[in-house]
């Protein structure tokens, strides 16, 4: 039986750790208290000795492959990039819910019918907690829920104060503690592709408390970006602007950063190297193949969200939703649209998958 001690040789000590929170996560909801997250956002031992070597912790890593085809079986897994039942462009109809999206909105007007309609208690979402920095929130109100929209930017003259690197990555994973001490036990779930991939897997295994999430909504991901000082000041050369005219960036096939004077300025994401996260170089999902729905700006118009439908509960969920809270852009009058949108989605997948596969054959080369 494989350990936490063997997690952090394989995956951590490696550099391959998301920083998801699942193995931490998981530990602490069931009141083993053995792992904790550390302030660099790493999974540690708090407490060895309450460590009772169960091994889930290593098993619902989304970087071991041990509960695969498991997993695969649960979701309806299918190559080239997870079971598709249909792809749609839409947005919320509330204005108020739009203004604060970073593109349609639709993640939050989904939340928001469903909480408002009783068919689910709570969302694990994540709220912005700096002008570069979002923290895992548990929200319980239409209020929580629209605070939580968005990726937008705060005091900005402060921003050269921060010493800090903050990220576009929030663990979380993490509320799950909240979950189990709470008794809720129907939430809906946003986050990253990794995030999906653990608590799916925690799924499989019937692990405490994932029978609480009722709805898996992941994340188009290119990756996850540090934002420290040095990473800042590169961006301002890059894209020649300063930080105090940024009203807020948005990630499609390029890094987008909004400026308060309606500009925009593009930067591709080919020259964000130098502030991805080391380990999203090693991850396969794109287009968060695990979720019940998935969601990105990616193929888009300006304003619209793209959707993946990938099982029948998030198609009934969306479908529902659309009668009153979403509305639909009609790729039925614009088939070749709608192909170049599924392209597009499948493109950046491959990509991504392809990129893993290289930079997991230079690691190999390198401990040889």
């Amino acid at each position: 039986m494989k350990t936490f001690t063997h997690l952090m040789q394989e995956v951590q000590e490696k550099g391959l750790c998301h920083h998801c929170g699942g193995c931490a996560a998981f530990c602490t909801a069931i009141n083993y208290g053995a792992l904790e997250l550390g302030e660099d956002g790493k999974p540690r031992y708090s407490n060895k000795e309450k460590c009772i070597e169960c091994g889930i912790c290593y098993s619902i890593c989304p970087e071991i492959n041990e509960l695969d085809a498991e997993t695969n079986n649960l979701v309806s897994w299918s190559p080239p990039m997870g079971r598709i039942l249909g792809i749609a462009v839409a947005r919320a109809t509330d204005p108020e819910v739009r203004n604060r999206a970073t593109d349609g909105g639709v993640v939050t007007a989904l939340l928001l019918h469903l909480f408002e309609r009783g068919r689910i208690d709570a969302a694990i979402v994540s709220r912005k907690a700096g002008p570069f920095q979002r923290q895992p929130w548990l929200a319980r109100s239409r209020e929580d829920i629209i605070e939580a929209a968005g990726f937008y930017f705060d005091t900005l003259p402060n921003i050269p104060h921060f010493s800090e690197a903050y990220s576009t990555f929030s663990p979380s994973i993490v509320e799950l503690k909240d979950v189990a001490q709470k008794t809720l036990n129907r939430v809906a779930f946003v986050g990253s592709p990794c995030q999906v991939n653990t608590l799916r897997r925690m799924e499989v295994l019937g692990v405490v408390p994932s029978e609480a999430i009722k709805i898996h909504f992941g994340l188009f991901c290119a990756g996850n970006f540090q934002f420290g000082p040095e990473e800042r000041w590169r961006l301002e050369k890059i894209g020649n602007f300063t930080w105090d005219q940024v009203f807020k960036v948005n990630i499609k096939e390029e890094l987008l950063i909004h400026l308060r004077n309606k500009e925009i300025r593009r930067i591709p994401l080919q020259q964000l190297t130098f502030m991805k996260r080391f380990a999203c170089q090693f991850c396969e999902d794109y287009a968060a193949e695990f979720a019940d729905l998935s969601f990105g700006g990616l193929g888009a118009p300006e304003g619209w969200t793209t959707v993946v439908v990938r099982s029948p509960k998030g198609q009934d969920f969306l479908s529902k939703a659309m009668r009153a809270d979403i509305e639909l852009l009609k790729l039925k009058e614009k088939p070749l649209q709608a192909q170049v949108i599924r392209g597009k989605v499948l493109e950046w997948s491959e990509k991504k998958k392809q990129s893993a596969a290289e930079h997991f054959q230079e690691l190999e080369k390198e401990a040889v």
